[in-house]
């Protein structure tokens, strides 16, 4: 049925050209580099939504700015839809890879979902033997990164552009993440204020006087979390009588349910339309806009140079985390991602 909906709601975009050269998984042989990318994945019959991953020009970007590491190859590792992250880690071994980045594709860090896959990986390397012949390292957050903050104003300024002139500096944008049960927030979790690096970093590229806020969408069960929810922040505004609105998807770099369906359907025509909304705007995610491919192979680049395997901050467990499952996480990415087990067993 959501398919369906989203079918009809949204019209199938067109494929840009340049995207019809990008090198699909098994077009790369013997690669040097693997760059292997997590999420959580998602419906796969929805244009723009399962398949984002799969068409990127990142490799092609990394082959050119890095030779000495390439060739390189991108493999997908997927939670909830193929390829798992079995898969891919099986196929790491099997195709010989030298090096493998793990870079998450959450940009700000929650242990609910960067944690998670890595849990994942280490999950299965609890019954499989870790390959002896491959340096693991690993991004799993990049929240402040410039290239990031540059795209989503990019992203927010294309949508300014659809307000009228004399309007257009008093649209108040809010920023809209995936929110978090509080219990989390009170654990130590660092996401919110990932979230909120990011968000600042955006307006600081965007320099417009407009007013911002940032919200939290997606709750979900009894629990409270994160507030105040974009939804009632969309009626809160509205009875203020702030009926010009920019919705700002600052904690997803792809088009999924939450965007397609929560934000376009939910909140920009359900709820606006009951609220009053004279007129509501979602910018787009970076999907494979040209300043977030660069973003992304920064990022990559900047990590192989600068010869951290693993970030002291992910090694640093919630100050008041109790999760056994989390603390031999860490200490399973500490010792992969270490000099001296890759000395140990390679060299």
């Amino acid at each position: 049925m959501l398919s369906t909906i989203c079918r009809k709601t949204f019209p199938r975009v067109p494929r840009p050209a340049s995207l019809c050269s990008v090198r699909m998984l098994s077009d790369v042989q013997n690669p040097k580099t693997a760059i292997v990318m997590l999420n959580m994945g998602g419906p796969t019959h929805i244009d723009q939504v399962g398949d984002y991953l799969h068409r990127r020009l990142l490799v092609e970007a990394l082959d050119k700015l890095s030779p000495e590491t390439g060739p390189h190859k991108h493999y997908v590792a997927f939670r909830y839809v193929p390829p798992f992250t079995e898969e891919t880690f099986a196929q790491l071994e099997k195709d010989g890879v030298e090096r493998a980045v793990i870079f998450s594709q959450y940009p700000q860090y929650s242990c609910a979902t960067t944690g998670s896959s890595l849990n994942a990986i280490a999950d299965f390397y609890k019954s499989t033997p870790v390959p002896k012949n491959i340096k693991f390292s690993m991004i799993e957050r990049w929240a402040s990164h410039p290239l990031l903050a540059k795209v989503f104003a990019q992203r927010i300024q294309e949508k300014l552009e659809a307000f009228d002139p004399s309007i257009r500096d008093d649209v108040v944008i809010l920023f809209t993440a995936h929110s978090l049960p509080l219990k989390a927030v009170s654990r130590g979790d660092t996401y919110p204020h990932e979230v909120a690096a990011t968000v600042g970093s955006t307006m600081q590229q965007l320099a417009v006087p407009n007013p911002h806020r940032l919200v939290w969408q997606s709750k979900v069960g009894p629990l409270p979390w994160l507030q105040p929810y974009t939804d009632d922040a969309i009626k809160a505004y509205a009875k203020q009588g702030r009926k010009h609105l920019l919705l700002v998807p600052i904690a997803f770099v792809n088009e999924h349910i939450e965007t397609l369906h929560e934000l376009d359907i939910e909140y920009c025509y359900d709820v606006a339309k009951e609220a009053g909304i004279k007129q509501i705007e979602r910018a787009a995610t970076p999907n494979v806009h040209p300043t977030f491919i660069e973003a992304l192979a920064d990022v990559v680049i900047s990590h192989l140079n600068s010869g951290q395997r693993v970030s002291k901050q992910f090694l640093t467990r919630c100050p008041h985390c109790v999760s056994a499952r989390c603390q031999s996480s860490k200490e399973f990415f500490r010792e992969l991602c270490s000099d001296k087990y890759y000395e140990k067993n390679v060299l």
